[in-house]
């Protein structure tokens, strides 16, 4: 599998603004924000897409998306509203082959998003 900038982070051979880390996720502001407040969220372990997912432990499956909600409320964005968005595929506008959650906050959102 090749290497992606989310590995590169994870090992530290590439900084970023970290807001959150634990054994499970990983927690970084977006280079290129689309959003006053816009973090992505990545596992540890790595799944290439969303798709992954179905083959993974359960448990596992619920810590990531647990741990993106405790991301949103430390970055104060319960109250307001946020959007979380997983890009999967082509199709989907995936840009990085390793799974991650956008947090999207601190305006009004719109719909439809695509």
């Amino acid at each position: 599998m090749e290497e992606t900038i989310f590995d590169k982070i994870l090992a530290g051979t590439i900084p970023s603004a970290k807001v959150y880390e634990d054994e499970d996720v990983l927690a970084f502001r977006d280079v290129n924000p689309q959003a006053p407040t816009h973090v992505l969220v990545i596992p540890k372990k790595r799944a290439v897409n969303f798709t992954e997912l179905k083959d993974r432990d359960e448990e596992e499956v619920g810590r990531f998306f647990q741990k993106a909600a405790r991301v949103a409320d430390k970055l104060g964005l319960d109250e307001e509203g946020y959007r979380v968005v997983i890009n999967s595929g082509r199709h989907g506008q995936q840009t990085v082959a390793y799974l991650h959650a956008h947090i999207l906050g601190g305006r009004q959102m719109n719909w439809p998003p695509g």
